[in-house]
């Protein structure tokens, strides 16, 4: 597949959407719009880095679960599976897009203490409510279909095999960013430093370039950047970049069968990757907010937590390499690890898209369909994500959502 370009200036002085940021929330909410019927106005997506090279989008662990406590999260997820399945299909059968599936090895819950056993009990509740296959495994159950775990100090897990793993989120993003562009989605290398404000609106942004673009509306897409954009619209957002760590390794005694997306009580989670090679994620127990240009890796969290934990679960990675390695951003919201969308009480066309915490990649098709809805209608449509709203920051009233990894 040819590598997209991107210019510099945008084709138009005015849009009737101005999106910031350009990763896989910018390009989806883009797409939906180019698939809404009803919407006929004029798009603009600024990417600051159009090789993507440090964004969320490109260290994610690229798996979906259904997992959550949350009737609203499952069904999100769920949207999510439908439309990776049926990819070709939902993109006006195009048929240049390779058919996808979700290898649904399935995300392991593990419960060491009846505490969190209870947890896992009650959100099975939500989840078969909503329709999800999770399943609770005792110890003995676990021993009988994974081997491979060491489960003598575990009360209980949590497993769901029906569309729970990994999928190609890279070639979803990809042509997304594709078919937008070529239904007439402007895409440029740029970057918003500024916006110019009248009221309760946004009128235009600046960019790094000099230009200034009227704005019907704007959605802050910006990932981890999130509270610097907000505030150049004179708006706080509590979202910050967190560094998260991710390793690929090679067992020198491959498991005999997938391993599930394993969320140790420690926090420390790792799936199968194929060809005997596993991916691994954690970070250090001090997790403070970081600069924004901070991927600098700590080489000793492998060594000295990541590998002791995971050799002592799976007995069989006592014995591994370390192939690649790498530090990444989660976007957090620092209320409630949940999404913050839609749009700003004062600031009426200011959008926000932000704060997922690490399942954004997951949640992005029905999060850009369900913010293109908004900037069509007014309203959500498909799925009501008013429990998002950003009122929910003002009133300092927190979602509970427990399965947040």
């Amino acid at each position: 597949m040819a590598k997209l370009t991107f210019d510099t200036v945008p084709n138009r002085a005015s849009y009737d959407v101005v999106i910031v940021g350009g990763a896989i929330m910018g390009s989806s909410t883009a797409w939906f719009l180019t698939d809404n019927p009803d919407f006929d106005g004029s798009v603009l997506v600024v990417e600051r880095d159009p090789s993507y090279e440090f964004c969320s989008t490109a260290h994610t662990n690229s798996c979906m679960r259904q997992q959550f406590s949350t009737e609203l999260n499952v069904r999100i997820s769920q949207f999510a599976a439908d439309f990776v399945k049926n990819i070709r299909a939902r993109m006006g059968d195009d048929d240049r897009i390779p058919p996808l599936s979700i290898r649904s090895f399935g995300y392991m819950y593990l419960a060491d203490t009846e505490g969190f056993a209870d947890v896992l009990r009650e959100n099975i509740k939500v989840q078969h409510a909503a329709g999800a296959a999770t399943q609770l495994m005792t110890p003995d159950e676990i021993r009988s279909t994974y081997p491979f775990y060491n489960v003598d100090d575990i009360v209980l897990g949590s497993i769901n095999t029906v569309d729970e793993g990994y999928w190609d989120g890279a070639a979803v993003f990809d042509w997304w960013k594709r078919q937008a562009r070529e239904r007439g989605v402007d895409y440029v290398a740029n970057e918003v430093v500024a916006m110019n404000r009248d009221g309760r609106r946004i009128t235009s942004v600046t960019l790094k370039t000099g230009e200034v673009i009227a704005c019907g509306q704007v959605v802050n897409a910006s990932g981890p950047r999130a509270a610097r954009t907000a505030r150049m619209a004179g708006i706080d957002v509590p979202v910050e970049p967190r560094k998260r760590y991710s390793w690929v390794f090679k067992a020198e005694t491959p498991l005999n069968r997938d391993l599930p997306l394993t969320i140790d009580p420690s926090g420390v989670h790792c799936r199968e990757n194929g060809g005997g090679t596993y991916q691994a994620g954690g970070h250090a127990d001090m997790d403070p907010a970081v600069d924004y240009d901070d991927f600098h890796m700590d080489h000793s969290l492998w060594e000295n937590h990541v590998w002791p934990i995971l050799a002592t679960r799976i007995p069989a990675f006592e014995a591994v390499k370390v192939q690649s390695e790498w530090a990444g951003h989660y976007s957090v919201n620092t209320l409630d690890h949940n999404a913050i969308l839609g749009p700003h009480p004062e600031v009426e066309n200011f959008i926000f898209l932000n704060g997922f915490s690490g399942h954004g990649l997951q949640q992005s098709p029905a999060m850009g369909r369900a913010t293109a809805e908004w900037l069509t209608y007014g309203e959500y449509r498909a799925l009501d994500m008013t429990p998002f709203t950003y009122q929910r920051i003002v009133r300092n009233d927190p979602i509970l959502e427990t399965a947040v990894i």
